[in-house]
């Protein structure tokens, strides 16, 4: 991947990206509300729908890549992708990503959020703190003058250094006027590598560790991620603008 294939967005585009970050944020502020013993995680995708409507905007997972809900209810093993079902019903002790996307003014917002149903393990508790802490450790190194694998190495070190591991498989991405764009954030890789990180580039970083080993399938719905040894999974993701300073956290 060559630097020039990373798109720059100026002020007024890092400002729309901000708008849709906050629609986000404040839906995943709803949904999380939810995560209580009982509930069929059906009840996030239609919650999502109601409250993205009060902003004018669009789900952006709905129908991408043939995806069937608005939002991904990822619960215990799985890691990411899960799929919102009346038949998936949360019980204490699980542990639930959710993961949220917007179509808003032409532009997209991304970001994701692992909560507790109840009373959970310590192990679990420590996965998620670890998980949401190695998000920032990730994003102190998203400014001018480091590499882009800078941040993907600072959030492996920090989740290996706590005992756990980074998923391989899926990584964080550029976001703009696509969901996806370049460039690729993995959350694991070496120092000092990778293109310059520069004004104007907006990442999608998002840590996704698992309880015991990274290794990942895919379930026969051809969309869950689980872990392959039954291990819990934790998930957090920012959109985060790169400027002359400090980086800006748009979905914060």
């Amino acid at each position: 991947m060559q630097e020039n294939d990373i798109p720059l967005k100026d002020f007024a585009e890092i400002e729309k990206l901000k708008k849709c970050g906050q629609i986000v944020k404040n839906v995943l502020e709803k949904l999380k509300e939810l995560a209580k013993p009982g509930l069929p995680t059906e009840e996030f995708h239609k919650m999502a729908m109601n409250e993205v409507k009060k902003y004018g905007a669009k789900p952006a997972f709905l129908g991408y890549r043939g995806f069937p809900k608005s939002v991904c209810i990822s619960v215990n093993n799985e890691v990411v992708h899960g799929i919102p079902s009346k038949k998936r019903i949360l019980k204490e002790s699980d542990i639930v990503s959710i993961d949220f996307g917007v179509e808003y003014d032409g532009y997209f917002g991304d970001s994701a959020i692992t909560v507790p149903v109840g009373k959970i393990s310590e192990k679990a508790e420590k996965l998620i703190r670890i998980t949401k802490e190695a998000l920032f450790e990730g994003i102190k190194k998203a400014m001018p003058g480091y590499k882009l694998y800078d941040i993907s190495a600072s959030i492996q070190k920090y989740v290996e250094k706590n005992g756990f591991s980074v998923v391989r498989e899926y990584v964080g991405h550029g976001i703009g006027k696509q969901l996806h764009e370049n460039p690729l954030v993995p959350n694991f890789g070496k120092e000092g590598t990778g293109p310059d990180l520069k004004p104007g580039m907006v990442l999608a970083i998002e840590p996704m560790v698992n309880e015991k080993s990274y290794n990942v399938k895919v379930l026969d719905n051809n969309w869950t991620v689980v872990t392959i040894d039954n291990g819990l999974s934790a998930h957090f993701e920012h959109m985060v603008a790169i400027t002359e300073k400090e980086p800006i956290i748009l979905s914060c």
